[in-house]
């Protein structure tokens, strides 16, 4: 059984929440929040119960903090950029081409499959069985910083860190076109395409807010450049819907408006983007943690082939 009753202890009159993150402290506030809200903790005589619930003594409640176990993925020996690693977390040099985790039609070759055997299956079981420790995404393509969540406190640290928008995210974008400006910023929102249901589009109706703000680092001959961009929300696609939405879509983006046809002689790999910065809080020490991955080898070829301003 995982199910054990939980009596309020004489003295405590509290928000549910509060004595039960005492009562558990191997569990985060944001774990027991999600098990209330889910049904997992629950009043033994039925009544309803939520985080801000005020429990007294003799209150009695049923309490479920076992996760069940799902099938796991197979470890698989594949190289990683490892940036730093405890035994909270990991932070990755995610390379372009891997899929972060397994899917419809991915094989095991995701960044998941590559985890599980550099941590010797040691990694976060919360959420999808898919997705073990996996607190946001990088696209296919996409290189860069990543975090990865070892243990459930970090998880849901990281979680509510990404969803309250206090983490730092800079990227480098190899974008068509020169801008008009040496810096700007997009707030448009962004939802699914509605004709092209595998795209993202801006939106009027039913997007999410999304936030991007660039700066320019450098041009080049070909009519390109070199930005900076920080995103403050993490929409998917979000820089490459909102910058093609400034008529400057990503070299090599031929979803969102690259078109090689109009760069003869130009090639470029894959979609020139690249998570350079990834900054937040650690989980357990409260410490202000910031990682950066320099452009991987594929990126700076191309921006050597090209001629600079």
């Amino acid at each position: 059984m995982s199910e054990e009753r939980f009596l309020c202890p004489e003295g405590a009159s509290d928000r549910a929440d509060k004595i039960l993150v005492a009562a558990f402290p191997e569990a985060s506030r944001s774990q027991i929040k999600r098990a209330i809200e889910s049904g997992k903790i629950r009043r033994e005589d039925g009544n309803r119960l939520d985080p801000k619930s005020k429990l007294n003594p003799g209150d009695s409640l049923v309490v479920d903090l076992v996760h069940p176990k799902s099938e796991a993925h197979r470890a698989v020996p594949i190289p990683l950029g490892v940036l730093f690693e405890d035994e909270d977390l990991i932070v990755v040099d995610k390379a372009t081409g891997m899929v972060v985790h397994p899917g419809d039609g991915t094989g095991e070759d995701t960044l998941v499959h590559a985890l599980l055997h550099h941590c010797g299956g040691q990694l976060c079981p919360i959420g999808s069985p898919d997705r073990p420790g996996i607190v946001h995404r990088l696209d296919k393509e996409t290189s860069g910083v990543m975090v990865v969540a070892k243990t459930e406190k970090a998880y849901y640290s990281l979680v509510d860190q990404f969803a309250g928008r206090t983490t730092g995210k800079l990227y480098q974008a190899l974008i068509c076109g020169h801008p008009r400006l040496l810096k700007g910023e997009v707030s448009l929102p962004i939802g699914r395409h509605p004709k092209v249901r595998t795209k993202m589009a801006v939106v009027e109706k039913g997007g999410k807010p999304a936030h991007t703000q660039w700066s320019l680092i450098s041009l080049y001959a070909e009519k390109f450049a070199l930005i900076e961009c920080r995103i403050l929300t993490g929409r998917t696609h979000q820089i490459r819907v909102h910058m093609s939405s400034l008529n400057h879509p990503l070299a090599g983006d031929s979803t969102y408006g690259y078109k090689a046809s109009k760069n003869e002689g130009v090639h470029f790999p894959r979609i020139m983007l690249h998570a350079r910065v990834l900054s937040f809080t650690h989980p357990q020490s409260g410490e202000a943690l910031s990682f950066s991955a320099e452009v991987p080898e594929d990126f700076q070829a191309a921006l050597s082939a090209l001629a600079p301003l």
